[in-house]
């Protein structure tokens, strides 16, 4: 009886060794469709943080008494839903749109700046580069008499969404979408007006398009395939902005702190906080966040060779699977 016992205990154990073979191959055949489709679809959304040399969806980490977030996601809104492999009217071939919210002096442009760094993007004829990056900061609006007054005076609101010319951003958008060449406007701080000059954009694969309140229109907001919103903390933004208006635009720090409490606060507040939760992924800390800037990076470099790293990834995947279960068939039980 006892050896009875012992050929059918063994037996369950060959047929549940199958059974979890069968298992793990058909995950690794989903992975690879799953992959594939991420590859190609032009939305995504990524909470990663790593840990021990391996990838590992985001988690709060606590360290003395404080909680820290390396990336965190939200749900995409229904302005970016894919339907037949076309993402808010364009096609998988448009450039990969992502935008960069977040309120002033967060760290948007640095993060941009370190995104175009690691990419080599930086130091390329401006004509060649595959990455480009757009600030909103170019379309404010032309002001008249009186709201130049006020704006020399260090009373007209900049944070606001009227400040900023938002048909001349949707158009320029649409023109970027469509693979056009277009023309942006050159802004002068000191005298809070438009250059004459304008930037040529030529088309690239991927566009950075950072700005406070670059997901406060719906319309603008739904053209973004990725929205980034970049929190830091108040007062190192305060801080930041500080140094920035008195060394790089010639402003007293009586004029920085007067717009600050009475305009750029409450227009953080009202305007730019809100939008927060249309984000796909927030980053904390801003340029110092340098895990999620590498993992951003990483999947530009993937859509930038889709065909490539969607092979590598899957080549990987399989392999860590195998070795998984390997292991486990050849571990005593």
């Amino acid at each position: 009886m006892l050896c009875q016992h012992l050929v059918l205990g063994a037996r369950k154990t060959v047929n549940v060794g199958k059974n979890i073979r069968q298992l793990c191959q058909t995950l690794i055949e989903q992975h690879a469709v799953l992959m594939r489709g991420l590859r190609s679809a032009p939305e995504f959304s990524a909470a990663w943080c790593t840990k021990s040399s391996s990838l590992y969806p985001a988690t709060t980490h606590h360290s003395r008494g404080r909680r820290t977030t390396v990336m965190s996601t939200h749900k995409l809104d229904d302005t970016n839903k894919t339907a037949n492999g076309v993402t808010n009217g364009f096609s998988p071939k448009t450039p990969f749109l992502i935008g960069v919210a977040g309120g002033t002096a967060s760290g948007k442009s640095t993060v941009c700046k370190r995104i175009m760094e690691r990419l080599g993007q930086d130091d390329i004829e401006h004509s060649q580069r595959r990455v480009v990056c757009i600030s909103q900061d170019a379309f404010y609006r032309p002001l008249n008499a009186e709201e130049s007054s006020k704006a020399l005076k260090g009373i007209f609101n900049f944070d606001h969404p009227d400040a900023f010319d938002n048909e001349l951003i949707l158009k320029t958008l649409r023109q970027i979408l469509d693979g056009k060449i277009c023309k942006i406007p050159n802004y002068d701080y000191v005298t809070n007006s438009r250059l004459e000059s304008t930037t040529t954009i030529y088309p690239a694969d991927v566009v950075l398009f950072e700005g406070i309140l670059m997901f406060y229109q719906p319309e603008i907001r739904g053209l973004f395939h990725m929205k980034l919103f970049v929190d830091s903390d108040a007062d190192t933004r305060l801080a930041r902005r500080v140094m920035r208006d008195t060394r790089e635009r010639g402003r007293n720090l009586e004029l920085v702190l007067h717009q600050y409490t009475n305009l750029v606060k409450p227009a953080f507040e009202e305007f730019c906080l809100p939008t927060k939760k249309f984000a796909d992924v927030i980053i904390p800390r801003g340029a110092e966040n340098t895990v999620a800037i590498d993992l951003i990076v990483q999947h530009i470099r993937d859509i930038l060779r889709p065909g490539q790293a969607a092979e590598e990834d899957q080549r990987q995947q399989f392999k860590r699977t195998r070795h998984n279960s390997d292991n486990f068939f050849k571990r005593p039980h």
